[in-house]
């Protein structure tokens, strides 16, 4: 007996068995229940998820021995040559290869005859969107006005490739892609139908490797049995596919938290020998992020019968939740980087230590520190303008206390742990600091390195005081629209970055004394354009322009460079 493949035997042939498009079959239920019958019909989606088969049942539904109904038979004359391709009233036509306007013609030509056995004669053209615009505009008048005799049922996968002459004349209808779990669901039931036994996490991988369409899950399916010699069971399906096994991943993280760079590249080197797809594997990484996030802010959602739950639970309470964002973003990333890798291996290992270099810091690091994690935890050494050095260096000298005082290290450094002030020296050193810096706020901005709205506040604030724990900044009353709270967060933060110990910032508003940054640059600015202006008026060729045309010079065209 010749074998029949899954995807064909299980072909549906009613409304009730067609699986994941019940917004279609509702609509077309209800039009069929209540003879609201359209003479054309559009069915747009990817391909595997039905349009044909709906095109079929419909057909059936139309010519029907029992009548125009949403519950054909199956068993009439009509019905079993619909289901078998024979039914001569029945025409399907493929535009992909009848895509010229005189095919397109004859085929309408033939449309006014009335149909030789059934109740209607439909026309289910398939790929329309390949037809040629001739081709379109020869089947306009005869698909808004068709005889009544005749249906067409229209299916593509590009509707954007369609007129939207020939859209307003269907009813249209957008198939759905299938989702993994619902395909898994059917795989299921039609293995147990078929007597064949399947691990539940095969049929997982079948049906992300399907990416929606029911037909594909069903081929692959049918590879998964003769590959696996009449079992589908993960570990096969798994090197069928050639995606990676979830333990790589699960080890790749375990070796973040225990921060074992050479365990990272040793997972990339077994997977090198086995041959496997780095790019999937990093596709796999991203959705394993995914699960891990979704666990730490909803576990519930995480399913019960999920095999990797436990695993995925233990991670999502060890790590942290900026880290799984980050690390998604990282393996999206190394994805889209593989093709301009040296070579996927050489991509793929360095996604993973970039993973590393970004973790989080571990309280191991503090007792053996490797080199990226030495280079990680150096405190920052800030270029500190020399009339500040020269300052606290002074206030260091005449503090009285150079033992407990070390003031350099304190503030060229920003070591904070190593300093014990006197309060002599504390006081001296807040004077030096207020003097020294208090001139010196453009210096300090430029090196806080800030953007967007906490750069534009800054800009505008000039620095009033400054001691060991606080900064009060004056900000001019015509920008206090500047004075908002995350753009002062992110002001504050770098502050306290930059000094090394938590610094309170105070805003005011306050006529400023002296040039903010904004006011100088702006000043530099007009002093620039100024010079450009007085460089070209004074130019021999332009003054001669200007004397023998009687023109003008429009300074706002003049660009200083």
């Amino acid at each position: 007996m010749t074998y029949q493949v899954l995807a064909r035997k299980w072909r549906p042939k009613t409304f009730e068995s067609l699986i994941g498009q019940e917004h279609v079959v509702r609509a077309l239920t209800h039009a069929l229940s209540e003879q609201r019958l359209h003479h054309a019909y559009l069915f747009t989606g990817t391909r595997g998820v039905g349009k044909t088969t709906l095109a079929r049942i419909l057909a059936k539904s139309f010519n029907c021995e029992t009548g125009i109904t949403a519950t054909p038979c199956g068993v009439c004359a009509s019905c079993t040559e619909i289901d078998t391709g024979r039914f001569i009233d029945l025409l399907e036509v493929d535009a992909a290869t009848n895509t010229k306007v005189d095919e397109m013609r004859q085929l309408l030509e033939n449309a006014v005859y009335a149909p030789t056995r059934g109740r209607f004669k439909v026309y289910v053209i398939d790929e329309v969107h390949m037809l040629s615009n001739s081709a379109f505009n020869a089947m306009l008048k005869t698909l808004e006005e068709p005889p009544e005799h005749v249906k067409f049922i229209l299916a593509t996968t590009d509707p954007q490739k369609i007129p939207v002459t020939v859209l307003s004349r269907c009813m249209q209808f957008n198939l759905k892609q299938m989702t993994p779990p619902l395909i898994a669901s059917h795989l299921k039931h039609i293995l147990e139908v078929e007597s064949i036994s399947a691990e539940a996490g095969a049929l997982n991988l079948l049906a992300r490797s399907a990416a929606g369409s029911m037909r594909d899950a069903l081929s692959l399916l049918d590879q998964a049995i003769a590959h696996g010699a009449g079992k589908v069971e993960e570990t096969q399906v798994r090197e069928m596919l050639g995606t990676v096994d979830l333990d790589y991943l699960f080890s790749v993280l375990d070796a973040l938290l225990a921060g074992d760079s050479a365990a990272l590249l040793h997972v990339a080197d077994d997977m090198a020998i086995r041959s496997l797809s780095f790019d999937a594997a990093l596709q796999e990484m991203a959705g394993l992020f995914t699960r891990l996030q979704v666990a730490q802010f909803a576990p519930q959602a995480v399913a019960d019968d999920l095999p990797e739950r436990e695993r995925i639970l233990r991670l999502a309470a060890e790590l942290d939740p900026e880290f799984v964002q980050l690390a998604y973003q990282i393996a999206v990333h190394g994805r889209k980087e593989l093709p301009l890798a040296p070579d996927e291996y050489a991509g793929f290992v360095m996604t993973l230590l970039r993973l590393h270099a970004f973790r989080p810091a571990l309280a191991s690091d503090a007792l053996a520190p490797d080199l990226a994690t030495a280079s990680r935890k150096r405190p920052p050494v800030l270029t500190t303008p020399p009339p500040m050095n020269a300052a606290i260096a002074a206030a260091g000298k005449t503090s009285g206390s150079a033992e407990t005082v070390p003031v350099e290290a304190r503030v060229a450094t920003v070591t904070t742990d190593t300093a014990v002030l006197t309060e002599a020296g504390e006081s001296t050193l807040e004077t030096a600091i207020s003097t020294a810096v208090g001139a010196d706020w453009h210096q300090i901005l430029a090196a806080l390195k800030l953007g967007g709205m906490a750069r534009e506040l800054g800009q505008h604030c000039e620095l009033r005081r400054l001691n060991k724990s606080r900064i009060e900044l004056g900000l001019s009353p015509t920008h206090r629209h500047l004075q908002m709270k995350p753009a002062q967060d992110k002001l504050q933060q770098a502050l306290t970055d930059y000094f090394g110990c938590p610094m309170q910032l105070t805003i005011d508003l306050h006529e400023a004394s002296v040039d903010t940054p904004a006011a100088a640059a702006q000043r530099r600015n007009s002093e620039r354009q100024d010079r450009a202006v007085a460089a070209v008026e004074q130019d021999e060729f332009v003054r001669e322009v200007i004397d023998l045309f009687d023109a003008t010079l429009i300074e706002s065209s003049i660009k200083p460079v």
